[in-house]
């Protein structure tokens, strides 16, 4: 059974254009990101799917660069570049990840792909953001290959091809739904970067966990933010765009 990690990727920001090359002690964003994903113990291919937009060949150099593979689709029609992404590099299980998550924790992606597996062939997704238990920059989803074919034939509304997920979360009578939470509700940390408040927490945080240890954890950040509480005052203010 291979599982296929795919993550969107695009320049076109509106909030923080360009935000996943940004650079934090001149390595980009999505780099930091990519070197976490590849120490998933479950993941056997990962593929970046960005946009035939021109400001993402920025996205394709580094890609090219960094030797990953990548696929390139429709903008707004994200569900489509999810599923012919899927459709080029195969894959009976995907993981969707975003590039907003520089610091997403390993271990946390394959539990959620552990409790997706442990489960066959009852679920057809499984997420740890239905319910927000784990700090957001953490998100994982896990679907089967039918599940996103079933939605990219079946979603009409412009969200739900926007957002690649919606469909399945949003109709429970067609997807058997799972998800896994915290032991803690650490729901109240926000690690994505989407604007330039997020960039400068995020900025913090890998100047000061990085050099210890490069695939630092969810709890060292925790622990970081205890003893730096100002912190997180950076992007405290800062509301997630609703879909």
């Amino acid at each position: 059974m291979k599982i296929l990690a795919i993550i969107q990727a695009r320049m076109g920001s509106t909030r923080l254009p360009g935000k996943i090359l940004k650079e934090v002690n001149g390595k980009p964003l999505l780099l930091y990101q990519l070197e976490r994903v590849k120490k998933s113990k479950l993941i056997d291919k990962i593929v970046i799917a960005t946009t035939t937009n021109k400001n993402d060949d920025l996205i394709v150099s580094f890609c090219e660069q960094y030797n990953v593979d990548y696929y390139r689709g429709s903008e707004e029609d994200v569900l489509a570049r999810y599923y012919e992404a899927s459709q080029q590099f195969g894959g009976e299980v995907i993981v969707r990840l975003t590039s907003d998550c520089p610091i997403i924790d390993p271990s946390i992606i394959d539990k959620t792909i552990k409790y997706y597996i442990d489960n066959l062939p009852y679920y057809d997704y499984v997420s740890n953001t239905i319910e927000r238990t784990y700090p957001r920059g953490l998100d994982t989803e896990v679907f089967s290959e039918k599940a996103l074919e079933k939605a990219y034939l079946e979603a009409i509304l412009e969200r739900d091809r926007e957002h690649v997920t919606a469909y399945m979360y949003s109709n429970p009578q067609n997807f058997n739904i799972g998800f896994i939470s915290c032991n803690q509700n650490f729901g109240k940390y926000r690690w994505t970067v989407d604007t330039i408040e997020d960039f400068q927490l995020i900025e913090l945080i890998l100047k000061k966990l990085y050099k210890e240890n490069h695939i630092f954890s969810m709890n060292d950040v925790i622990n970081i933010l205890d003893k730096n509480p100002e912190w997180m005052q950076l992007n405290i203010h800062i509301e997630q765009k609703k879909l």
